[in-house]
């Protein structure tokens, strides 16, 4: 399977930062980048993080996925986001990108980060020859929903979930 060009440097506002895969030792840092929103801080936690190394430890054996970081000057983890290839049959058996998780530290936010990062993933779904990239945004991340739209994302499906 083709992977992307990693890893890379990315220019923004701010300054440049360093795009990478994550490692195992970046897991405490990305789990408080998930835990460190409204919605994040009521299921997340870096308390214990067993359960995020299993986790990890599949998405890296994985693939079709790629857990990335965006690293500052200093090689600070200040930025997350997954990446899942998914094969499908729908669209004359068209690959789909699906990404996930995507959270900038919030001294880094309006800086050019995440859209850096968004444009990244974007041309590695072109390169590894999807016909769409997809993402899903909680209804009540309104901030968010502006800020995919700027990139040229549309909200054209209704999403569904069921826990168990």
């Amino acid at each position: 399977m083709i992977r992307g060009v990693l890893p890379t440097e990315l220019a923004t506002r701010a300054g440049s930062f360093a795009l990478r895969r994550s490692l195992e030792a970046d897991l405490a840092v990305i789990v408080e980048l998930l835990a460190a929103d409204q919605l994040g801080a009521t299921r997340d936690s870096a308390d214990d993080l067993t359960p995020y190394a299993t986790a990890w430890r599949a998405i890296d054996a994985d693939p079709a996925q790629q857990l990335l970081v965006a690293t500052d000057d200093a090689g600070t983890v200040v930025a997350t986001m997954q990446l899942t290839l998914i094969p499908g049959l729908a669209r004359r058996g068209a690959l789909r990108m699906q990404i996930e998780a995507v959270r900038v530290h919030e001294a880094h936010r309006s800086s050019g980060l995440g859209a850096a990062m968004m444009r990244w993933a974007v041309d590695d779904s072109r390169r590894r020859g999807c016909a769409l990239v997809q993402l899903t945004s909680d209804k009540s991340r309104t901030d968010a929903h502006r800020f995919y739209q700027r990139l040229g994302f549309s909200p054209s499906h209704e999403g569904f979930k069921l826990l168990l």
